[in-house]
């Protein structure tokens, strides 16, 4: 059986520090993937000699006197890795800095609501053993009494002959 709780939660600040290690790694992994994206495509564009075929239709139009109208690949590779590096400096700067601004603002608004559904699991719990009366909680026994008594000093009365 569970049981739902909505709960009120404000989000204040982020911390810039953690906004910028965060956005680092998403954006280089992200430059990765469309770099390697890009190479398989552009791979496979190659294959099918897309590019030759164009080269050769336009040099037929007489538009262009030079057949080198697309780039080689090495050409292509080094821009766009140098596009996906320059990509990840600029949107890892304006990330930080959109939290940055976010702190500032948030001061002054309060900063963004969320209501959240927070669900519980009510499990029914195992029945507890009984603890016999004295004992603790823990169900260790309770703590001896001591078995030696002290008496009293007697004093001794000196008996008198007589």
């Amino acid at each position: 059986m569970t049981s739902v709780r909505r709960v009120r939660r404000i989000i204040r600040k982020f911390d810039p520090w953690t906004v910028l290690k965060v956005s680092l790694v998403l954006y280089t992994v992200m430059g990765l993937a469309l770099v390697l994206g890009l190479v398989i495509l552009w791979s496979v564009v190659n294959a099918v000699e897309i590019p030759q075929k164009i080269e050769t239709f336009f040099t037929e139009l007489a538009l262009f006197d030079s057949t080198n109208i697309i780039p080689d690949s090495d050409q292509l590779l080094r821009s766009s890795v140098f596009l996906a590096i320059a990509w990840t400096v600029f949107m890892t700067g304006m990330t930080t800095l959109t939290a940055v601004m976010y702190n500032l603002v948030s001061d002054i608004v309060g900063g963004i609501e969320v209501v959240v559904l927070e669900e519980t699991l009510n499990v029914p719990s195992a029945p507890q053993p009984r603890v016999p009366a004295g004992w603790s909680s823990n169900g260790a026994p309770p703590p001896a009494k001591p078995s030696l008594t002290i008496d009293e000093p007697t004093q001794e009365v000196a008996k008198t002959p007589g």
